[in-house]
């Protein structure tokens, strides 16, 4: 809940298997799960913050970014966007911000950064004169409309075979504001209560069904002297 730009993990589809030992009357049950597990892609709430590099994503899409583990490029919504010493864009995970040709986005030394509704970063240079700013590159965005996206191993978002599709830049951001996760602790929490009644509820199920078949037992039992 406190990650911005998270996105709610959703249950993947799935089934139940039954394993019956051999010459017992138990048997266990299994939760088969199957395919790759999805994602809410609601929005979460936005929160103006007034710095300069906090990004949102104000409509469908998402940032590339290139993962701290070294893996493949993949897709975020997380907007808060720092500097590193080195210069590289890099959001509070510590993953470079990738732009329109998916390569790292290096920023030279600037007094103040403005970005526009379509991701044109501009600065206002150090050895500049004041309030002259310059076009140093462009935030790499997609709006992934019609794609199917999933969460992978490394829990970054990007295509069931692990590819992410092209920048198309039909993407519209703001400036100074930032996107919280769309996880609803109240809901999360009801939900939660909800599982828990209902697993008292199967217990419950299970010990009647356990001392129905007792009472069965101890009716077809034979008289003792």
């Amino acid at each position: 809940m406190d990650i911005p730009g998270f996105r709610k993990d959703l249950p993947n589809d799935g089934g139940s298997a039954f394993v019956q030992a051999m010459d017992q009357a138990t048997a266990r049950v299994f939760r088969l799960e199957t395919g790759k597990a999805g994602f809410s892609d609601s929005p979460g709430p936005l929160k103006q913050t007034d710095l300069k590099t906090d990004i949102s994503i104000v409509s469908a899409g998402y940032f590339y970014v290139e993962p701290t583990t070294g893996g493949d490029i993949s897709l975020t919504r997380r907007g808060d966007f720092a500097l590193n010493p080195d210069g590289f864009l890099v959001n509070g995970a510590n993953e470079k911000v990738l732009d329109d040709n998916l390569q790292p986005l290096q920023l030279p030394p600037f007094n103040d950064l403005k970005v526009s509704n379509i991701g044109e970063i501009s600065i206002e240079p150090f050895d500049g004169p004041p309030g002259q700013y310059v076009q140093v590159g462009r935030f790499g965005l997609t709006s992934a409309v019609g794609e199917t996206l999933t969460k992978h191993a490394d829990s970054h978002i990007r295509r069931f075979d692990g590819s992410v599709p092209a920048p198309d830049q039909k993407v519209t951001i703001v400036q100074g504001m930032l996107e919280a996760s769309n996880v609803d602790a109240v809901e999360e929490l009801v939900l939660s209560l909800e599982t828990q009644r209902q697993f008292e509820m199967n217990i419950k199920f299970i010990k009647l069904a356990e001392d129905i078949d007792r009472g069965g037992a101890e009716l077809m039992r034979l008289p003792q002297n």
